[in-house]
């Protein structure tokens, strides 16, 4: 069901230089022949009437569930680092990950 008006013409050796992924020669024959397809899809979702449907991200929106910021009393250091593994100085002790 390939649209003859639709050129989309696919460079996949270009496309896998660009993604920088090595690609079989079995997979050279079959990935534009799947990214055809792709397209003609999107093709069609471009035919789709959507007058009057509000745009949206999701499909069910989404509202921020945080709750307010609140001042509250500080944690003294000694329950701040109970849970600490390592310290030293009133301080958590990490592991160095920057030479």
């Amino acid at each position: 069901m390939k649209d003859k008006n639709l050129d989309h013409s696919i460079n996949i050796e270009n496309i896998a230089t660009l993604a920088r992924i090595h690609l079989t020669n079995k997979e050279k024959v079959e990935l534009p022949k799947s990214l055809d397809e792709i397209l003609e899809y999107f093709d069609k979702l471009g035919k789709a009437n959507v007058e009057g449907i509000e745009p949206s991200a999701h499909a069910f929106p989404l509202y921020d569930i945080l709750r307010e910021d609140e001042v509250d009393v500080p944690l003294d250091t000694k329950t701040a680092l109970q849970n600490a593994p390592k310290q030293r100085n009133d301080q958590i002790i990490v592991p160095k990950i920057v030479e």
